[in-house]
């Protein structure tokens, strides 16, 4: 299997990390009666419960960025430096993000959110380049 593919295949794993984060935060704040019902009238979320939330939203604005990047690198045989190394730091600043997002370290979550966008930026340079 490929560089970008293996990586692929764990950021799979990491949406299921971002998935397991926001649904425990809910439980956690609302109790597991509440997190099955059909949610008709949603409560408003704590603090942790709103970070995780808008965690997941934006690990779910570049996901799929990163998902069609990884594709094309494979079916063009683009991959090289430049795709290896964009959707390595891509993918390893995206773990990093949650904990510090629900932490609430504003700053420094821009910074990592910025470093992952240089991330899809290099997969994109790898590309066409």
């Amino acid at each position: 299997m490929s560089f970008e593919l293996t990586y692929l295949l764990w950021s799979a794993v990491l949406a299921f990390a971002y998935m397991m984060a926001q649904a425990g935060a809910y439980r956690l704040q609302h109790g597991v009666i509440e997190a099955d019902t059909n949610r008709d009238v949603v409560p408003e979320p704590n603090v942790f419960t709103g970070r995780a939330g808008r965690a997941l939203r934006n690990f779910h604005e570049t996901y799929p960025v990163f998902i069609a990047l990884a594709v094309v690198i494979e079916f063009s045989g683009r991959s090289g430096p430049l795709t290896q190394w964009g959707v390595g730091i891509w993918f390893w600043a995206r773990p990093a993000y949650l904990p510090i997002y629900i932490g609430g370290l504003g700053l420094v979550r821009s910074a990592v959110w910025t470093v992952s966008a240089v991330g899809l930026l290099l997969m994109i340079a790898g590309i066409l380049i």
